[in-house]
């Protein structure tokens, strides 16, 4: 019975590393995207943040982007605060395409509509060669 819990407890732990994932797994390094667009969604959650943006197209229509963030934590220490990306205000934001061609990517920096820029705390600098 000892040996059982011991293993369920292993698992348990291992769990969270297991859903984690690296950047070059799912962002191409190749793929730089330039978002500019109003907010419609904030998550602050472990182990990435999240928000979501819509870009006004040129022809009228509207493209949903969601962007991976850093940590909370990193976050804090780069200038964010939880609510810092208000719902209805304008952003541009710099980062690198998911690798499914699909409208989400992790970001790089995030320019709020006062001008202000700030790092996204994207693990892409740790893979991203130029």
């Amino acid at each position: 019975m000892l040996a059982a819990w011991a293993v369920f407890l292993v698992l348990v732990s291992a769990a969270p590393a297991l859903a984690h994932h690296s950047f070059a797994g799912e962002y191409d390094g190749n793929k730089a995207v330039t978002v500019t667009g109003t907010v419609i969604k904030s998550e602050w959650t472990n182990p990435h943040a999240r928000f979501d943006v819509d870009k006004k197209e040129a022809d009228g229509s509207i493209t949903h982007w969601e962007f991976e963030l850093g940590s909370p934590n990193l976050l804090i220490r780069y200038g964010f605060t939880r609510d810092l990306l208000k719902i209805g205000s304008e952003v541009t934001v710099e980062g690198y395409q998911a690798r499914d061609g699909s409208h989400v990517a992790n970001a790089k920096t995030v320019k709020l509509s006062d001008g202000k820029v700030l790092s996204a705390g994207s693990s892409a600098a740790l893979t991203v060669t130029k």
